[in-house]
């Protein structure tokens, strides 16, 4: 019996718990529903990097696409739409912007005039590497700021990929 009340108190708690995370990512939503609608990657540009005929700046680099996350902060991940989940990807620089290529995913897309910044950094929601683990794009869409985060199976990757990302600003690479 006492075995019982045990078990059952311990469902109880999980499905507790599971109802805040739904409780608190649909408030989220709720909070995020007045962010502008995310460019998509026009259809021919993406048929071009799928059949390999792009004209890349840099090689394509493969990896995982952590997050796209509000300027609140590197944890405020945006719950509109599927851009806040991870996924595999292959992230292309191109002359007219950045596309993230995510496996069972729509792709995100950021034209090259609304890239703000490129650094590295050790985290972004979903993903926490330390040190200089992931490459984090800034961009603004409308007013509105957000850092997408992206690790690259290979940093190295990371030396000429934020140097040509600052190059589309306009900055100093």
């Amino acid at each position: 019996m006492a075995r019982a009340l045990l078990t059952l108190a311990t469902l109880a708690v999980l499905v507790g718990l599971v109802a805040l995370m739904w409780w608190g990512y649909r408030n989220r939503r709720r909070r995020q529903a007045d962010l502008p609608a995310f460019p998509q990657a026009p259809a021919d540009l993406l048929a071009a990097v799928r059949a390999g005929t792009a004209a890349d700046l840099l090689p394509p680099s493969t990896g995982v696409y952590a997050s796209t996350v509000t300027d609140a902060g590197w944890q405020d991940r945006v719950a509109v739409g599927d851009v806040g989940f991870r996924a595999e990807a292959t992230a292309h620089l191109l002359a007219d912007g950045v596309l993230f290529d995510r496996t069972g995913a729509e792709p995100v897309w950021i034209p090259a005039e609304d890239v703000v910044d490129a650094r590295t950094a050790p985290g972004i929601a979903g993903k926490v590497m330390g040190g200089d683990g992931l490459l984090v794009v800034r961009w603004r869409v409308d007013g509105h700021e957000f850092d997408t985060g992206f690790r690259a199976d290979d940093k190295d990757d990371y030396q000429t990929w934020v140097p040509a990302l600052r190059a589309l600003t306009g900055g100093t690479p």
